[in-house]
């Protein structure tokens, strides 16, 4: 995995700030191969029950991580019950690495 413990930790705490402490957050996309370089910061954040403001929510959990960790490209999948579920969902879920 190509974050380090702080930046994990940073993300881990600021999705939680977001969304509360109920939400889980996995690492997928090219990130979680040692061997690659580059590349952007792919999140699934995964949440147990319905949520409301869920485009603002997500917006905002960008703006603050990126503040946070600095100006790096962040993209950032949010899934609730309601989400319909599409293939990149399915393979960010199978895939991805928990923080």
């Amino acid at each position: 995995m190509r974050l380090s413990r702080q930046t994990q930790q940073t993300i881990r705490d600021t999705v939680r700030e977001v969304f509360g402490i109920e939400a889980g957050v996995k690492l997928f996309g090219s990130r979680i191969n040692d061997d690659a370089r580059g590349g952007d910061i792919d999140l699934l954040v995964e949440l147990p029950s319905i949520t409301e403001g869920l485009e603002r929510k997500t917006m905002q959990l960008a703006a603050k991580l990126q503040l946070r960790i600095g100006d790096q490209p962040i993209d950032i999948l949010v899934l609730d019950p309601s989400t319909p579920r599409q293939s990149i969902h399915e393979q960010a879920s199978a895939t991805g690495i928990k923080l």
